[in-house]
Formats: structure tokens, sequence, C-alpha cells
């Protein structure tokens, strides 16, 4: 079951943009955020609220992730060569729960990180049920036979909200999808803007 039931409905008011693009999103109705004091005027917002925002926001994009999940990838981000904020997104799209999000098997990444806990997602023909394992380059990610009836996928491939990016080789009439490639920041189909190097800027204070 997802950690969090109801603020995840809040959380768009609370960063002031629509987080996922859905027309569904709470802040299409009310623009401001959530609680008594939402509609209050706020002042100028300081660089560590900045970075603390960005971190925010590119956290709770993939739905129930810890704070310690987050964090960890940060540090295996920092440990290889290269653009520290260019690798931390690799990462985050390389989560089995992401390539199922992207692949559009789900409506959503709160949806995704439950349907591969339930059992319904193999790699490489092995059944994997943590959302967090992280696919290689090449790997087969498929719905097992069994689970490509269920309603929630059925509804998932009818989206024209978001399309797959080209990171992702994706047969919806298997119900399969090959990670091709780990992406950039640019090649990833964020309907808001991320700035992973704020991130970074606010875990390396």
């Amino acid at each position: 079951m997802t950690k969090r039931i109801q603020s995840k409905h809040k959380i768009d008011r609370r960063l002031g943009e629509n987080l996922w693009g859905r027309p569904s999103s709470p802040l299409n109705n009310r623009a401001y955020g959530p609680g008594q004091h939402g509609q209050r005027r706020k002042g100028k917002t300081s660089d560590y609220g900045l970075q603390l925002r960005a971190k925010q926001k590119l956290k709770g994009y993939y739905g129930t992730m810890t704070e310690k999940a987050f964090h960890k990838l940060y540090v295996e981000a920092v440990r290889v060569k290269g653009d520290t904020g260019e690798r931390l997104i690799g990462l985050l799209e390389s989560r089995l729960a992401s390539v199922v999000y992207r692949a559009k098997f789900v409506a959503t990444p709160f949806a995704a990180r439950q349907f591969v806990s339930h059992g319904h997602v193999t790699v490489n023909g092995k059944r994997v049920n943590i959302p967090s394992y992280q696919v290689k380059v090449g790997d087969k990610v498929e719905i097992k036979e069994r689970s490509r009836q269920l309603g929630v996928v059925l509804e998932a491939n009818q989206l024209a909200e978001r399309d797959v990016p080209d990171y992702l080789d994706v047969d919806h009439g298997r119900q399969a999808a090959t990670y091709v490639r780990v992406p950039a920041l640019a090649d990833v189909p964020y309907p808001v803007q991320m700035e992973p190097n704020l991130v970074v800027e606010f875990y390396s204070r």
C-alpha cells in the first residue's frame, strides 16, 4: 500500500504546480496551498527554500519514495563520475516502478509502485516485486500474462495525456518494454520543470 494516502492529493497545491500534468489535479480548482493559511501571500523565497522546494518536487514526483531512499540515490549519483544532477535523474528513471509508469502500463507513479509490489511484473523473465529495483540497459520489463487484462492496465494504455519516451522500446500488444538507454534530464517528459542542480546544492550544503 502507498505510504501517503491523503497528502498525495495536496502535493500539487503545496508546490503550486500540476506535478504530474493530470487533468484531475486539485490545483485546477484551487490554485493555492492547502490548509487554513493556504491563501496567505508568500514573501521572497530564500536560496535554501528554492533548493528544498526543488528536492520536494523531484522526490514527490516519483510517488511514495522515502527521504532515505531518495538520499541514497543522491549518494550513488555523487559516487559516479560526471554531472551529479544528470546521474540522479538517470537513477530515478532506472527504478522499476519508474519504467512501469513511463511505459504506460499503469496511470500513475503511485499505481506503479503498488503494481510492482503485488508481483505483476517480470524483468528478463523473472518476477521482481521491488519498486526500487534498478533496471539496466537492455533489460526487458513485462507484465505477467495473467495480469495483462487488469482494469488498471487497460485504462493506462488508453491514456492520451502522455507519451512513452524514446529511451524505452514498448510493445503494448505484448505489454513489454525494453530499457534502451539511461536518459538525461532533457529526455525525461516531466510536465513541470525539474531542477536537479538545486537538489545537488541542497544536499551538498
